[in-house]
């Protein structure tokens, strides 16, 4: 079974959300745990996850995921900064246990400004012990990443050496974002499976907890991360076609990322499971 969604609002409940999944014909989905220019997240609702969990569990909802807010950089020459991803990703994964084990934390590793990527890698690393317990019932994911600028996670070997650093008894995985890796240099359009195979290589397939799924504007390696609607890009209907009948992918959940409404979300779900 595909597990297909996209990226939908909680501002007004965990409930609505998910009725708005339903209504695309989606069975996975994504949220931001807080705004995602940062601030305090939103008083949980017991009562209104409860009622979130069940319709999940009624409609066999695969993981879902948690994304955390785009200012959240545990890699920062800033201290103030760093200290902010701390506190921001320590109360994520503490208020994601109401959600009993059933989402994903997925976050974007950061950007080093200038520092090198082995002292940021060591710097993420470094904020993820510090904040994500062996008690936590959530997987905090490490999303794939265009390379524009300093952003650390560009390749697999930065995202293998992060999880090295972090851990051993933490729950760690990636999320694999098809516009990031392929901005990022890697021909998911004519070699996906060289691709994956790369991927098991330096980091191990097990590692691979659901994809992000964007088609992009700009070129193969281009390092620059421009999300398209599906097919409309320069990856292209069939390799998203290649990827939801690709064996090693097809039981992670995928959501979108595309620039769409809620209307046109329903409509790539509907293509993508054309595909199947």
């Amino acid at each position: 079974m595909l597990y297909l969604g996209c990226h939908l609002s909680v501002s007004k409940g965990f409930e609505n959300m998910a009725k708005e999944a339903l209504s695309i014909n989606a069975n996975t989905l994504q949220f931001f745990t807080r705004n995602p220019r940062g601030g305090k997240a939103k008083d949980i609702d017991m009562d209104d996850v409860a009622r979130f969990l069940k319709i999940l569990d009624d409609n066999g909802f695969g993981k879902i995921v948690a994304h955390a807010p785009y200012t959240l950089n545990p890699c920062s020459k800033d201290a103030s900064v760093r200290e902010f991803a701390f506190n921001t990703m320590k109360d994520d994964m503490d208020r994601l246990d109401s959600l009993e084990g059933k989402a994903y934390y997925n976050f974007h590793p950061g950007s080093h400004v200038g520092q090198g990527s082995d002292e940021g890698i060591k710097l993420i690393a470094d904020v993820i012990n510090r904040s994500v317990k062996p008690e936590h019932k959530s997987t905090i994911l490490l999303e794939t990443m265009a390379g524009k600028g300093t952003e650390v996670g560009r390749s697999f070997e930065e995202l293998k050496k992060i999880i090295d650093l972090v851990d051993k008894n933490i729950k760690i995985g990636v999320c694999m974002d098809t516009c990031h890796v392929f901005d990022g240099g890697y021909d998911i359009v004519n070699d996906l499976d060289g691709v994956l195979n790369e991927f098991d290589s330096v980091i191990g397939l097990k590692y691979l907890k659901a994809m992000h799924i964007n088609d992009s504007m700009n070129t193969l390696g281009s390092h620059k991360d421009r999300h398209q609607k599906i097919g409309q890009g320069n990856i292209g209907a069939e390799t998203f076609k290649n990827i939801v009948k690709n064996s090693r992918l097809n039981k992670l959940p995928m959501c979108l990322e595309t620039p769409n409404e809620l209307e046109g979300y329903g409509e790539e779900i509907k293509l993508l499971r054309s595909f199947e």
